[in-house]
């Protein structure tokens, strides 16, 4: 890893490979003609953007970015202000700018929560400022949640279609919602969820070139490749979809020895107290401040769940019906599976359990405590009245045994010396 200044006095990190490695990237050649691939997700998820080729000689790469309409004088190169190595999840504020969300990892640009602005142009190159392989990214954002009690023939092949013409037979485009494939059950041995996400795409003719391959004429609907000229009509209609189902699973339990069992029978374990263990992660945070927590090891096409103790957090109860662009509730589970807290409040520390692919796959133990910003003083707390009112209650008491014991005392000094008195 090593560090350089480009033009504009800003440091540039980038990753070195180890030259001892052999190099994955000597046998693909780099397109002539640089071209942007499309790729599209649904907001909140975490994108890499693998760099899938290079000249062999390369050892390091910079990453490039720039909004669709900017021109090249505004690409910039990425500054990776954590030498370029994995972020913790935990240290990723909620909402920010992209320069906080994301990571270089082995040549792999990370974004982190990605949000609509995000969208734009991704270029790998040198720091030369050499191109070799690009990106057009597209962030879409989930207007509505839909629940769907059940799977059937008509909503799988479910498609939404716009199209827009000069009064000739051929529209000038299509506009559809392409959806992937339903998740596993989130959980297992109670009822758990599914979800699909819905993609907003664009069939036309008349795609830019230079962001798509030969013969293609479909682009997602924020895409580069769709002309000026769709663009009011594309920002007005086009939306993400995300739909929800209910779907209760049995729980696969892990074949174990005769020997095993009959052990765990003689020491009183039966086969439900034998469960996987998870890792355990400890969290403390602010009070009224934005909380985001993640689920370790998971991945945008994965089924992620939460639970609040033993209480199961369900999609359809608190964003059933409700357009995401609204003022969501204060717990959520935002469209890329992390639970949020907006804002965190003291009573919602606990224990927090996370599913993945229908198996618990951690547990965390938040602790939520009262933080006192610049300028606030005990006094201004909303708890102060409530803790004063608590002090006194047990000062009071305090104070009422003390003196119950020395009424005690003096009263058993009386009785001793009046009993004294009267044998003399």
């Amino acid at each position: 890893m090593f560090a350089l200044t480009t033009g504009d006095g800003s440091l540039v990190l980038s990753y070195e490979a180890p030259e001892d490695k052999q190099d994955v990237f000597a046998g693909k050649a780099c397109p002539a003609f640089l071209t942007f691939i499309n790729a599209a997700y649904l907001a909140g998820v975490t994108v890499e953007l693998p760099c899938h080729c290079k000249p062999e000689q390369i050892q390091s790469v910079v990453w490039f970015f720039r909004k669709h309409l900017g021109g090249s004088k505004e690409t910039r190169a990425l500054t990776d202000h954590h030498g370029n190595s994995l972020l913790d999840l935990r240290s990723v504020p909620h909402s920010g700018d992209l320069r906080s969300r994301f990571s270089i990892r082995l040549f792999s640009l990370l974004i982190f929560r990605a949000g609509p602005d995000d969208s734009g142009i991704y270029i790998c190159g040198s720091a030369h400022k050499d191109f070799f392989y690009g990106y057009d990214l597209d962030i879409q954002e989930a207007r509505t949640l839909s629940f769907t009690p059940r799977l059937t023939h008509e909503s799988r092949s479910k498609k939404k279609k716009e199209s827009q013409g000069l009064g000739s037979s051929q529209p000038l485009y299509q506009v559809f919602t392409s959806f992937r494939p339903w998740t596993v059950c989130d959980r297992c041995g109670v009822p758990g969820e599914q979800v699909r996400v819905g993609l907003c795409y664009v069939h036309s003719l008349y795609l830019h070139v230079r962001y798509r391959r030969a013969n293609q004429t479909v682009a997602s609907c924020g895409s580069g490749a769709v002309p000026k000229a769709f663009g009011q009509l594309k920002q007005s209609r086009a939306g993400a979809e995300l739909e929800v189902k209910s779907c209760q699973v049995t729980c696969q339990t892990q074949a174990t020895s005769s020997k095993i069992r009959s052990l765990m029978a003689f020491l009183g374990y039966n086969s439900a107290s034998s469960s996987v263990e998870v890792p355990v992660f400890y969290l403390s945070h602010p009070a009224d401040r934005v909380l985001t927590l993640g689920c370790p090891g998971a991945h945008p096409n994965m089924a992620v769940a939460w639970d609040q103790g033993t209480k199961p957090i369900y999609r359809d109860e608190h964003l059933a019906g409700r357009n995401l662009s609204t003022t969501p509730p204060r717990l959520m589970i935002d469209t890329g599976h992390h639970l949020v807290f907006t804002p965190a409040k003291t009573q919602d520390s606990g224990n927090y359990y996370c599913w993945l692919q229908g198996q618990q796959a951690a547990e965390i133990h938040l602790l939520v405590y009262a933080h006192l910003g610049r300028g606030q003083s005990v006094t201004s707390h909303p708890d102060f009245p409530a803790a004063i009112k608590t002090v006194l209650k047990s000062y009071a008491a305090m104070t009422a045994v003390f003196c119950l014991l020395l009424l005690g005392r003096a009263v058993f000094r009386h009785l001793r010396n009046t009993a004294e008195t009267h044998l003399d």
